[in-house]
């Protein structure tokens, strides 16, 4: 078996994830000043798996990530993040910690089986495990409450993603849920 086969095989329910991956099925509900726009928009996606990272007595494998989103018709990308999902087989812990340049960090996670084809992770603000944070601008403007994600790996080998951060949108004077989904294909 191969190293990169290996690495895949220790991922638990993130191996079916490691690779290359676009779509171009993408919708994102976002808030403006003026209420919810809706953007169409396109993907690419690198997940490289690597491993072990190790606490201690806990070993954990792990996908490095890099996703690029541009709404459909136009060149300049609207959406980047960089991260990594982690898997903790002995806690059955998926993990996905990533930093958004607008200022925002995340870390959700939750539990999970390791041959689960669906998984949700959540992070609420002021969790001292599962959290967020957001920059003192987007603190009071647009501040980050909580954030889910649930992936689903689909039949055909693609996979989908549903998100949902809740942020209190000083702005409109509510709460707002900015969704962002995609069914993503392997490229390599």
């Amino acid at each position: 078996m191969s190293s990169t086969q290996e690495l895949i095989r220790n991922l638990g329910p993130l191996g079916p994830l490691a690779g290359t991956w676009e779509g171009d099925q993408g919708i994102d509900i976002a808030p403006t000043p003026n209420g919810p726009a809706e953007s169409r928009f396109r993907e690419h996606l690198v997940l490289e798996p690597f491993g072990p990272v190790n606490n201690r007595e806990q070993a954990m494998y792990a996908l490095r990530y890099a996703t690029t989103a541009w709404r459909l018709g136009e060149d300049e990308a609207f959406h980047e993040e960089v991260g990594y999902w982690l898997w903790d087989a002995l806690n059955r812990q998926v993990l996905r910690t990533f930093i958004v340049p607008r200022g925002v960090c995340v870390m959700a996670g939750g539990r999970v089986e390791p041959d689960a084809r669906s998984f949700r992770l959540v992070a609420e603000v002021g969790s001292t495990t599962y959290g967020a944070l957001s920059n003192p601008f987007l603190h009071k403007t647009a501040n980050t409450d909580a954030y889910e994600v649930t992936i689903t790996i689909n039949d055909d080998g693609s996979f989908t993603y549903a998100e949902d951060t809740i942020l209190n949108f000083e702005p409109l004077g509510e709460i707002f849920h900015h969704t962002d989904g995609n069914t993503l294909t392997k490229i390599s």
